[in-house]
C-alpha cells in the first residue's frame, strides 16, 4: 500500500542570531557609555554604579567559590560589602554634598561639634576621618561574629566552618574593599584648606589608562608575541605584550596631561606605572581563581563579555595601590 501522507514542507532554516563579535560590540558599548555618564553626572551616580557594581562582582565571586566547593555567606558578604562601600562613600563625599547647602554645617558626632564645610580644622577633619574607621572596623568585627554564629547554628550540616568564614572574608578583601577605595581617587582637594571634592575626570583618567593597559597588551601580543607570560594560567598573554600594554599606558599617562592639567606629570607616571603592573596582575589573578574551580566566566550579566569580575578585574590589584599613593601625596 503506498503511503499517501503529503510530504511535509521543507524547513526554512533558523535565522542566525548575533555572532559573538557583535554581541560583544553592542554590549561594550552600551556598558561603556553606562559607565561614563554615571561616572560623569554626579558624585551620586558614580556612587550608586559602583555600589552596584562591586555587589555584583562580590556575588559573582561567592558563586564561583560554590561552584569549587566551598559554601560562603554570599548574602551577608554583599550586604557587608555594601555598607563598607557606603561608609567610604559618606567619609569622602557627604561634606560635599552638605557644603553645597551650607559653607559651615555643624554636625553632631561624639563630643564634638564638627563644622561640614571648608572651615573644619585639621583636627575636626581628623575626628570625622576616626569615626569613619571605627565604623569601617566595626562592620567588620560585626561580619566576623556574624559569620561564627552562623557556622555554629548550621554545625554539623556545614563540614567547613571556618574555611566558609575565610571565603566570605576573602571576598571582601578581594573585591569589596579594593571598589570601596575608589572613591577615595574620585575626592581631591583643590586648596590645602578646602573640603573634599569628586573629580569625574580622575576616575576618567582611571578608565583610561587600564584601557590603555589592555588595549596595548592585545595589540602587541597579536602582532609580535611570541614569549609565554604566565602559560599556565592565560596561555595567551605574552612578554611582549605586556611590554605593549606598557608602553601605551604610560604614553596615556602623559596624554592625560590635557584632562588633568592640574596633576604634575610625575604624578601621572607614576599612575601610568602603577596601573601597566598590577592592572595585568589582577587579570591573571581572576584567570587563576577561574581555573581553580573549573569556571569559564565570572558571569553572564554581559552577553559576550562574561561577568562583571571579567570586566573590573584589573580594578582589583590597581586600586589599593593608587588609593595608598593618592593618601600619601594627594
Amino acid at each position: 500500500m503506498s503511503d499517501a501522507t503529503p510530504p511535509l514542507p521543507p524547513v526554512p532554516p533558523a535565522k542566525p542570531g548575533p555572532s559573538n563579535l557583535r554581541l560583544r560590540i553592542i554590549w561594550g558599548v552600551i556598558g561603556a557609555v553606562l559607565l561614563l555618564g554615571c561616572v560623569w553626572f554626579s558624585p551620586w551616580t558614580f556612587g550608586l554604579f559602583f555600589a552596584f557594581v562591586q555587589a555584583v562582582m562580590l556575588w559573582e565571586f561567592y558563586r564561583m567559590m560554590r561552584a569549587g566547593g566551598y559554601a560562603p555567606a554570599t548574602w551577608i558578604g554583599v550586604g557587608a560589602s555594601t555598607l563598607l562601600f557606603a561608609i567610604v562613600h559618606a567619609w569622602q563625599g557627604l561634606p560635599q554634598y552638605w557644603h553645597a547647602q551650607a559653607n559651615n554645617t555643624y554636625v553632631q558626632i561624639g563630643q564634638a561639634s564638627v563644622p561640614i564645610g571648608s572651615g573644619a580644622s585639621p583636627e575636626q577633619q581628623m575626628v570625622v576621618i576616626g569615626w569613619a574607621l571605627l565604623a569601617i572596623g566595626a562592620t567588620l568585627l560585626a561580619l566576623f561574629l556574624t559569620l561564627i554564629l552562623r557556622e555554629v547554628f548550621l554545625w554539623p550540616g556545614s563540614t567547613t566552618p571556618f574555611l566558609n568564614v575565610a571565603v566570605t572574608f576573602g571576598g571582601i578583601f578581594y573585591v569589596g574593599i579594593p571598589m570601596a577605595l575608589l572613591q577615595i581617587i574620585a575626592y581631591t582637594q583643590r586648596y590645602s584648606t578646602d573640603l573634599l571634592h569628586y573629580d569625574y575626570r580622575r576616575v576618567f583618567a582611571l578608565l583610561f589608562l587600564i584601557w590603555a593597559s589592555d588595549i596595548g597588551a592585545y595589540a602587541a601580543g597579536k602582532s609580535f608575541g611570541k614569549h609565554k607570560f604566565a602559560p599556565k594560567i592565560s596561555p595567551a598573554k605574552t612578554w611582549e605584550g605586556w611590554a605593549g600594554g606598557f608602553v601605551l599606558t604610560l604614553g596615556v599617562g602623559w596624554a592625560l596631561g590635557y584632562l588633568l592639567p592640574d596633576v604634575p606629570l610625575t604624578h601621572r607616571l607614576v599612575a601610568a606605572g602603577v596601573v601597566a603592573v598590577f592592572a595585568p596582575l589582577g587579570d591573571l589573578a581572576e584567570s587563576m581563581l577561574k581555573r581553580s574551580v573549573g569556571v569559564k566566566d565570572s558571569g553572564r550579566i554581559m552577553p559576550g563579555h562574561g561577568g562583571l569580575l571579567d570586566r573590573f578585574d584589573a580594578f582589583l590589584l590597581v586600586l589599593p595601590v593608587l588609593a595608598l599613593l593618592q593618601l600619601l601625596a594627594g
